[in-house]
């Protein structure tokens, strides 16, 4: 924010809890405060398209369509499985058997061949009953949260005014949902890939615990991070495509979540017009909350501090661990193939090379400290309340800087669940006035994926 008092608003929903001093929740006029520095917008590169990418866009010369390419592969269970008559789309990370992955870049899809088998989740969709109807477009190589690609542009975002990102890295999976164009969107999820694109085109979408759903045959960007996710139109359809994706978990039993935090600081990182919404859309029902959830009222807590610093020390300790696997997965190819990367891209690949041993084990123990004392906060009943994203989903021509900003906050929220592995639902609750969607995010301990399922669903249904 600006440094100011009175420049931050007081929004406050939690009751106070017993033997706990009641801290309002500020919410720094951040977004002001950036487009009052006085920068000039700069249009995001226009996309350098293949001729792939040429038959299916739009007629806007910066938007393509959600598809890189439309199949039909039909289920091979009965008609009464538990999938069956809904439609999935498959974001281009997955093999798909006689099809090349493209990994969002036209270079990879050069250099590859066609896949001689699905990934795993593609044949549990197909066996559960659903029809893919097409592979999905998706931000180059996976590493970017925006959805715009450089070579082949930016999937539409249908749930926001004209010109808004429909977030990425998995971006057609998100733009196809939301559109009707397929029940269920399959993506990939390890800074927010699923999250962010969920809460930007108003969707459900879930980051599993991390291992907990197969990645065989999917691409990879930095292993310890990744996870496979999905999106739906809504909440119950979300749990069914889970009931199917989701192994029997190894250690935990079903215990229900029933004891509510509300991660005060993570809603300081959130533009005051998207607290606000999400506030307002909470209070109204926080008595029919409070009944779902069988708790007493929500209780604040502070998480910038768990790792023995703050949200920057979090960030940056994702920003080093990721950029090192990044590069130990495809510096080599990148090395070896010369790719023409967009804007951010490059920059990234450019720092990734330089990440020290050093550092890599200074921020290691970080990631673990955060890890113990998450799980410490949450117990094995607790589930935490945050937003999904700073704020409804910005332009495709933000200036650099804008960017630049918005995607450090954006880590900062998202690197909470990827430092820690712990799975996180985002559920549209609210809009801000011509702006688009904002998400709230729920995120429970490790392995509790089915309750964290079944409780969005109930908060669904209240909101």
């Amino acid at each position: 924010g600006d440094g100011t008092a009175s420049a931050r608003r007081k929004v406050s929903l939690a009751r106070r809890p017993p033997n706990r001093p009641m801290t309002a929740i500020h919410t720094p006029h951040n977004l002001k405060h950036i487009a009052t520095r006085g920068l000039s917008p700069l249009r995001l590169s226009p996309p350098r398209r293949s001729t792939m990418a040429r038959s299916s866009t739009s007629s806007s010369s910066s938007f393509c369509d959600a598809f890189v390419e439309r199949v039909e592969v039909k289920p091979t269970s009965s008609p009464s499985s538990s999938l069956a008559g809904l439609t999935a789309c498959v974001k281009d990370i997955f093999d798909m058997s006689n099809h090349t992955t493209g990994f969002g870049h036209p270079k990879w899809r050069e250099t590859h061949q066609p896949a001689t088998e699905n990934a795993e989740v593609v044949d549990l969709l197909l066996s559960s009953g659903a029809t893919v109807v097409g592979r999905t477009h998706m931000d180059e190589l996976a590493w970017s949260l925006f959805g715009v690609n450089y070579h082949y542009g930016t999937p539409r975002n249908p749930n926001a005014p004209n010109g808004k990102i429909p977030g990425g890295s998995s971006s057609g999976s998100a733009s196809a949902v939301a559109d009707g164009l397929a029940d269920i969107g399959m993506g990939t999820d390890t800074g927010g890939s699923v999250r962010v694109p969920a809460s930007y085109c108003g969707l459900y979408g879930i980051r599993p615990t991390h291992g907990r759903v197969s990645l065989r045959g999917a691409r990879s960007l930095a292993p310890s991070f990744d996870t496979c996710g999905w999106f739906a139109r809504d909440a119950a359809l979300l749990r069914r495509v889970g009931n199917e994706l989701l192994p029997p978990p190894a250690t935990r039993a079903n215990t229900p979540l029933t004891r509510w935090l509300v991660a005060a600081d993570a809603f300081d990182l959130a533009d005051p017009a998207a607290s606000e919404a999400i506030y307002g859309a909470i209070a109204k029902k926080r008595e029919e909350l409070s009944l779902v959830f069988s708790s007493p009222p929500p209780q604040e807590v502070s998480l910038d501090h768990l790792g023995g610093g703050s949200y920057d020390a979090w960030f940056e300790a994702f920003r080093v661990l990721q950029s090192r696997e990044v590069w130990q997965e495809l510096g080599p190819w990148v090395e070896a193939n010369r790719p023409e990367l967009g804007p951010g891209i490059r920059e990234r690949f450019e720092y990734a090379r330089t990440v020290r041993d050093s550092e890599v084990e200074e921020k290691a123990a970080t990631r673990e400290s955060i890890r113990v004392r998450l799980a410490e906060v949450l117990g094995r009943d607790g589930f935490l309340m945050l937003p999904t994203t700073p704020g409804p989903p910005p332009t495709s021509n933000e200036s650099p800087e804008v960017v630049t900003d918005l995607r450090a906050r954006l880590l900062r929220l998202t690197s909470i669940a990827g430092l820690s592995g712990f799975p996180q639902v985002s559920i549209p609750v609210a809009r801000v006035e011509g702006e688009g969607p904002v998400g709230l995010s729920l995120l429970g301990p490790p392995g509790s994926d089915e309750e964290l399922l079944r409780l969005a669903e109930r908060v669904a249904n209240v909101l």
